[in-house]
């Protein structure tokens, strides 16, 4: 019989593997039934927007931490897939910092070329993944109807990302606070903050990204709270960066250096938790959010249970490409065309990676280390080679650029390491295009 392969999400990552078989059945090859379970209406993970937060229609928690103007914080060179460029999608070469809207276009274009569509079943739930006569059993919920429903499986995949339960510290004096306080995967529009003084916790991507937003969209002020530095970038007049807050009193906030602040509201840009309730105790990956992730034979098998992979789960430089790499491997595995070692290889695997890691120095190493992963992993499938190094040294441009000047990196473009072709500059600077639409981004 044919193999079954549960593929939990239908983001980027599960996208990922769906083109992975795809194109294996494309090929001519023999591929496993795959279903792949989507709790949301449509396909995009966290860029599928939604006004959402909290709970949605049926009760279940908000996956998306998207927010309406979000643009790409790092170069779409870095990201590009490899079998599909921006240039084949949209039909001509497009500016560097794309928004989301037009991300999500890029997305959804590879994808819908092929019939994997009907591979997904939307708006259903994984509620609970077990071990069942050498497979697993994986009970689901139809969102639409509340009927569940248990099949049968010999492998699942789990893409449901790590950017979507947020780590909530608190703080003295929160209960009291009579302004709004939120975590960034709540945070959705910046206007909301326009005329306001605004205290961001944490020193994330999600700190820089939305204290630039709001700033952008006319927040008064802009203060950031760290617990050990300062992101240290030459802000604007109106930003400043303080120590860690240590409580809160009416709307004074007080921060470790002996310094306060008025403030009107809070967002704790503290990161995300990864978290699979679904998943049965011993199926469940605990790890940090690091490059190497705990008990993943090459960043993907679970070494307790090498029949369960995750995908995407490292903290990342390398996105939509790397979740390429990992998929392609992952259903060669399953094909039978990786042959697993022993588990105490696997470990040791783990091991030297973390080791790896734990050996490098600065940002730029861990760029390289990533580089290096997806290298190796691509070396082993027939994902179309790309040049990983350039994508590399993209990526230590924009480290520069950003250092240069925080507000403005996103005025620079850069080249293609799929056609080779140099992006334009965008027609307004990110921080006067207050449009972020389709249909203007590709006025270029």
């Amino acid at each position: 019989m044919r193999k079954r392969v549960a593929v939990v999400g239908a983001g980027p990552s599960g996208l990922a593997v769906l083109r992975a078989f795809q194109t294996a059945k494309a090929n001519g090859d023999e591929i496993p039934e795959v279903v792949c379970f989507e709790k949301q209406e449509n396909w995009g993970g966290l860029w599928n927007y939604t006004w959402r937060t909290g709970l949605d229609q049926y009760g279940e928690s908000v996956h998306g931490s998207m927010y309406r103007y979000l643009w790409s914080n790092g170069p779409k060179e870095g990201l590009e897939f490899a079998d599909y460029s921006f240039e084949e999608h949209f039909g001509k070469q497009i500016a560097s910092y794309p928004p989301r809207s037009v991300l999500f276009d890029y997305i959804e274009g590879r994808i819908k070329k092929t019939e994997v569509r009907d591979w997904i079943k939307f708006s259903t739930a994984v509620k609970n993944v077990e071990q069942s006569d050498g497979g697993f059993a994986v009970t689901t919920c139809d969102l639409t109807t509340s009927k569940t429903n248990v099949g049968y499986f010999d492998h699942v995949i789990v893409c449901s990302g790590h950017f979507s339960t947020p780590n909530m510290p608190s703080f003295d004096g929160f209960e009291r606070f009579p302004g709004r306080i939120l975590h960034a995967h709540d945070f959705r529009d910046a206007t909301e903050f326009q005329g306001k003084d605004v205290l961001l916790i944490g020193t994330s991507y999600s700190a820089e990204d939305i204290g630039s937003q709001c700033w952008k969209y006319g927040a008064k002020s802009i203060t950031v709270s760290h617990r050990t530095a300062a992101m240290g970038y030459d802000w604007p007049t109106n930003w400043e960066e303080v120590p860690l807050l240590t409580k809160v009193d009416g709307q004074t906030a007080y921060f470790k250096d002996g310094s306060s602040k008025t403030i009107d509201a809070i967002v704790l840009c503290t990161g995300y938790l990864h978290y699979f309730p679904f998943m049965e105790d011993k199926l469940r990956l605990v790890t940090a959010n690091r490059l190497a992730t705990a008990d993943l034979y090459k960043g993907v098998a679970f070494i307790h249970n090498p029949k369960i992979h995750y995908i995407g789960m490292q903290d990342q430089w390398f996105t939509f490409n790397m979740f390429d790499a990992q998929a392609w491997w992952s259903r060669d595995v399953i094909m039978g065309r990786i042959d697993l070692p022993t588990q105490e290889v696997m470990i040791s695997d783990v091991n030297d990676r973390v080791a790896r890691e734990d050996a490098g120095q600065d940002d730029y190493d861990a760029i390289w280390y990533q580089g290096d992963y997806v290298k190796e992993l691509i070396d082993e499938t027939d994902y179309p080679s790309f040049d990983v190094e350039g994508a590399c040294k993209v990526f230590k441009e924009w480290k520069g650029h950003k250092k240069k000047n925080i507000m403005t990196f996103r005025d620079n473009s850069y080249k293609s390491v799929i056609t080779g072709s140099m992006a334009p500059i965008h027609h307004t600077p990110w921080k006067d295009a207050m449009d972020d639409t389709i249909e203007s981004y590709l006025m270029n």
